[in-house]
């Protein structure tokens, strides 16, 4: 019969042990969230948010475009058809949530939570935020909130707690009030943002122009949480900080009028939509209503 040696056992015990460890490490998920000094009302919101589900988070210092005058002559890469070039406020966004990524592409967990302070939460938020046991191993980005768009998603459901389920997403769906990303993606979205290009909206959650390598990203299922400015009203009353430039912005770009579509071309346009769908059904996907749990009341 074999000797039983201490090495054996030890390795087993240290094994154990590491296994313990990186469990730990992968359940504190850090939570971040964005905010610029002028925003203390949103701070006390966010502060709020937080509290109602018991969860801990980071302040990360957002970078203000009206301290910034020099974010309007930096140099940008549109190498988009149809793109406009970004806006100072849209440049300051995408630069914090840069900020967000290099914390989370130097810390030790493999995955961060980032949120913007407009954020509201869904009363069931608590049993996932700040804990990353649930979250599938291949993913890189979990989009959180919804826009009550109908994104392509895979049709495969996988199970994230009791009330929530994750879906690929394969499509656009815009939106980075709320998400989390790997430590591996945050590090990709560091090498992707050397040069302005595009908003961070896009870069995160539009295939089109996300950087290579290929991302695997899920949509949470019903949304985690959602932006206030789509409340209606049970809105808090947070309006968004980057609407009003943008929307001045494509006002002055000459828009070319569609011509009207013809007999044939909606004929065309029919069995462009039918072609569709049996595409979809043969890739497993189908579009789906992302839909939020309203919370019932303000306070």
């Amino acid at each position: 019969m074999p000797r039983q040696d201490g090495g054996g056992m030890a390795g087993v015990f240290f094994s154990r042990l590491r296994g313990k460890l990186n469990s730990l490490t992968r359940s504190n998920m850090r939570c971040l969230v964005i905010n610029l000094d002028r925003s203390a009302e949103r701070l006390a919101h966010v502060t709020a948010q937080f509290a109602l589900i018991g969860v801990a988070f980071e302040r990360v210092q957002a970078i203000d475009a009206q301290d910034r005058p020099e974010l309007d002559h930096l140099p940008q890469h549109v190498r988009y058809e149809k793109r406009l070039r970004l806006t100072s406020g849209e440049i300051a966004c995408l630069l914090s949530h840069r900020a967000c990524w290099t914390i989370i592409a130097q810390g030790d967990a493999p995955f961060g939570a980032i949120f913007e302070d407009d954020i509201v939460f869904s009363s069931k938020a608590s049993a996932l935020i700040g804990n990353a046991d649930w979250i599938p191993a291949d993913a890189d980005i979990i989009k959180l909130e919804t826009f009550f768009w109908n994104p392509l998603v895979g049709r495969k459901r996988i199970p994230a707690g009791a009330h929530f389920s994750l879906f690929r997403l394969y499509a656009e769906h815009v939106g980075t009030g709320g998400y989390i990303v790997s430590k591996r993606a945050a590090r990709n979205l560091i090498d992707a943002t050397r040069e302005i290009s595009v908003a961070v909206d896009d870069l995160v959650f539009n295939p089109i122009y996300q950087p290579p390598p290929r991302k695997t990203v899920y949509q949470m299922v019903p949304a985690l949480c959602i932006q206030d400015h789509l409340l209606g009203d049970k809105a808090f009353g947070l309006p968004s900080l980057l609407k009003q430039p943008r929307d001045a912005q494509w006002a002055a770009v000459e828009v070319v009028q569609k011509p009207r579509k013809t007999a044939a071309g909606r004929v065309k346009a029919e069995f462009a939509r039918v072609v569709q769908r049996v595409a979809y059904f043969c890739l497993q996907r189908q579009k789906m209503a992302i839909p939020f749990d309203r919370p019932d009341a303000k306070d």
